[in-house]
């Protein structure tokens, strides 16, 4: 090549030649004829004047860009059998798009009428160069003498692995060309190249499937495809194209329905200099299908690269399914507890992640919360992921709870429909179009809050309790971490005003109430969480006249709310049919106030005369929160029963002397307004109807699980109809299920010559705990004290 050809193909922002001496070996990577030349051209035209030609040599790397190629240039393996001491370089020519105001971004219009435009194909390189000669680039790889790649791969895990030094140094040449990548793209791209090839091609896999073929009894190749087809369904197969592709989509859904995606840019930038170190673990809460986008959103808009997000088979249809695994989702079985190799696959590919520090995504409750409420967390991916740890794949692991709050969400219909026992529909992709034209207005804005991270290793050190077996199922120390995880999205979930206006209109039992009554009772809750410095969506004070007032006309555009008109009187309350709907929005932030509820419901269980009426307060606390121990996530014991002294002490400062003296009643009043009625009657009442029918079967030796929650169902819905329950948000197919599960915690469904007494003093402690919670909310100053829990 002439220097008149050499010059013309220059490029803006090209490296420089190498500052070490020779001999060198250029290993390029290209994707056409024109990047050969450019990178032709680029050693024509830098190469220093005292290398000789004969002192440069080229070898061309395999094309990675779209697909694995197991095809080396013989030349690689000649150059790589001298015994010089050459030094290797490598190469590769990247594409930028194009400049927009000031900013190279790719629009979703280049994404779906030309394609990626980093990722040209042969003519359309031409294309570019001819128009746009600044958007192609040369990258350079860091630099390394072949003796300390021949050492290098002789000490490593490459031989063990069955790699050649030629499949080395191609392997270390196009990894030093990614990062180089990388730093001039930019962070959001860092994803696995081809993570199913690389996966099946480890020893370390092969080894594992050849035990899982020795254990089952079948050949080698039977449980190779086996294995094989399982990674297929579950690896994530990123593509930049499809990351932007599916974030401008994101986009657009986003901004038709909400107004804003609210977060802390500063918490985003941390963790990105945490996670060049660790690999990280997202645990968002799961409210929504916007969950996901948002904080895929969030993370893209700030350069960050996108999460590997573990997402139910269930979302894996046409076209959502192709287009999510591209963006970075892995689908994962809802059940495959007995299915070995499924489980192998599962472990080996997170530990493929972990290694490589890439960050992962879950929902630890496992599935969408219809009730609001954080819901029990489920152990399975976390175990794997504490098992990678102590198998030795990564120095760290760091958990990052995610807290997502909406100030409301398309849904919520839908889920209150289930709780009413109305199927649950299938995700199709007549559904996502049901769903997408159903963004008829918007619904506020979304709030994304990042809780304190866990270090894994600190949080084991800690505990004390590593288990010494990476596969040991039964250690405390997962359902630890799950509940310290949960515990730390709670802390951090946003007090929104909806929240707090949908709590106070459903906990007051008067038929409606005019704005100044509404105001009045938010009052309370908007003070303890300024007092409590609670965390808020809002910089005002909750109780704001004008933050009041928007919060319950979004209600009312949304249906949640009637506006009664009398004249010029006008007077809320919540719409009948949307009880279960407005007690979603409650049942966000519930979690703050449950303890100051649970403290008013043992002051009254007391009377004051006990020996020891603070003890008497905190043993009836303990027992109410066994009783609902399986709704919220309580604080152990001890610590549970300083939180409870807090409360108390926050509210009446001298409740200790009171009660001494014999003056429980004038703690009680001391309490109001009372948050029980608010907070804890629709949970009890729920469980009451459950307690009762089982008590009415208490004779029966076989009570049948599967009916109880129908039968409840029945009977909630004539008692709300006879007003024997306070109200509609108590009869819950979820509710009952929670009952249900408290039942069978209590043995009522074992068999034995106590199980009747068992039986039916749950019915007792239950409705005493009930009509305690009517009373108190009716001003009654009588105290009664419930049966001790059997």
């Amino acid at each position: 090549m002439d220097d008149v050809t050499a010059r013309s193909l220059a490029v803006q922002d090209e490296p420089g030649w190498p500052d070490e001496s020779g001999p060198y070996l250029f290993v390029v990577e290209t994707s056409g004829p024109l990047e050969r030349r450019l990178l032709d051209a680029w050693l024509e035209r830098n190469r220093p004047g005292d290398v000789a030609a004969r002192d440069v040599q080229v070898a061309r790397l395999p094309a990675t860009r779209r697909s694995p190629s197991n095809r080396r240039d013989p030349a690689l393996a000649a150059f790589i059998a001298t015994d010089a001491d050459t030094l290797v370089v490598p190469l590769r020519v990247v594409w930028l798009a194009p400049q927009r105001a000031g900013r190279r971004t790719v629009q979703l219009s280049d994404l779906l009428t030309i394609g990626d435009p980093r990722d040209p194909g042969i003519i359309r390189q031409f294309l570019a160069y001819r128009r746009h000669p600044e958007r192609a680039r040369i990258i350079q790889g860091v630099a390394a003498r072949l003796p300390e790649l021949r050492k290098s791969w002789a000490e490593s895990a490459a031989l063990v692995e069955g790699r050649s030094l030629v499949d080395e140094v191609a392997r270390r040449a196009w990894l030093t060309l990614e990062r180089s990548e990388r730093e001039l793209r930019g962070t959001r791209y860092k994803v696995p190249k081809f993570p199913r090839e690389s996966l099946l091609s480890s020893r370390q896999f092969q080894a594992g499937v050849a035990k899982l073929a020795r254990d089952a009894g079948i050949p080698y190749e039977h449980m190779a495809g086996r294995t094989a087809r399982y990674v297929r369904e579950i690896a994530a197969t990123h593509s930049p194209w499809v990351i932007d592709l599916v974030t401008a989509g994101f986009r657009k859904l986003i901004t038709k329905a909400y107004v804003e995606l609210e977060y802390d840019r500063t918490q985003l930038a941390a963790l990105y200099q945490l996670g060049q170190r660790f690999p990280l673990v997202f645990l968002p809460t799961h409210k929504s299908h916007f969950d996901h986008q948002s904080l895929q959103f969030a993370l893209y808009e700030n350069g960050l690269p996108p999460n590997h997000t573990a997402g139910g088979i269930n979302m894996n249809f046409f076209p959502v399914g192709p287009l999510i695994r591209r963006s970075g989702v892995f689908f994962i079985r809802r059940e495959f507890k007995d299915n070995e190799p499924y489980k192998f696959v599962l472990r080996r590919y997170i530990d493929y992640l972990l290694q490589r520090r890439f960050p992962v995504e879950w929902y630890i409750e496992g599935a969408r919360s219809r009730t609001g409420k954080l819901l029990p967390p489920r152990l399975g991916i976390l175990s794997y992921v504490v098992e990678a740890y102590l198998r030795g794949a990564a120095d760290d692991v760091i958990f990052v709870p995610v807290a997502i709050a909406y100030d409301q969400i398309q849904d919520v219909h839908s889920y209150a429909a289930e709780q009413s026992g109305a199927p649950k529909r299938p995700e199709t992709f007549a559904w996502m179009v049901r769903m997408i034209r159903g963004l008829q207005r918007r619904y506020g804005s979304i709030h994304l809050r990042l809780g304190r991270h866990i270090s894994l290793r600190d949080f084991l050190a800690e505990l004390g309790e590593e288990p010494a077996d990476a596969e040991d199922t039964r250690s405390p120390a997962v359902p630890k971490l799950a509940f310290e995880v949960a515990n730390r999205i709670n802390e951090a979930m946003p007090i929104t005003p909806i929240s707090l206006v949908t709590l106070v209109l459903l906990g007051d039992d008067r038929p409606s109430l005019d704005f100044d009554e509404v105001v009045e009772l938010v009052g309370p809750y908007a003070a303890e969480a300024t007092r409590r410095r609670l965390p808020t969506t809002i910089d005002r004070p909750l109780d704001d006249r004008t933050v009041v007032g928007t919060a319950v006309d979004e209600l009312v555009l949304h249906g949640l709310v009637k506006r009664l008109v009398d004249g010029d009187a006008i007077r809320y309350r919540i719409a009948p049919q949307a009880q279960l709907a407005a007690a979603y929005y409650r049942n966000m932030v519930i979690h703050f106030f449950v303890d100051g509820a649970v403290a008013e419901l043992a002051v009254a269980g007391v009377t004051g005369d006990e020996p020891d009426p603070v003890a008497a307060v905190h043993t009836e606390a303990r027992r109410i929160r066994e009783v609902l121990l399986f709704e919220f996530f309580f604080a152990g014991r001890e610590t549970f029963d300083t939180e409870i002294s807090a409360e108390l002490d926050d509210r009446i400062p001298d409740w200790r002397g009171l009660l001494s003296s014999g003056g429980a009643a004038a703690v009680l009043d001391g309490l109001r307004p009372m948050r029980s009625p608010a907070l804890l009657l629709p949970f009890l009442e729920a469980y009451r109807v459950v307690a009762d029918i089982i008590a009415e079967d208490a004779y029966l030796g076989t009570i049948d699980e599967g009916s109880l929650v129908e039968r409840a169902m029945r009977r909630g819905r004539e008692q709300v109809a006879n007003e024997a329950m306070s109200s509609g948000q108590s009869v819950s197919k979820i509710l009952f299920e929670t009952a249900v599960k408290l039942a069978r915690h209590r043995r009522a469904f074992d068999s034995g010559p106590d199980v009747v007494t068992r039986r039916q003093a749950l019915a007792t402690e239950l409705g005493e705990l009930v009509d305690r919670i009517r009373w108190m909310a009716a001003g009654e100053q009588a105290i009664i004290r419930s049966p001790p829990s059997t």
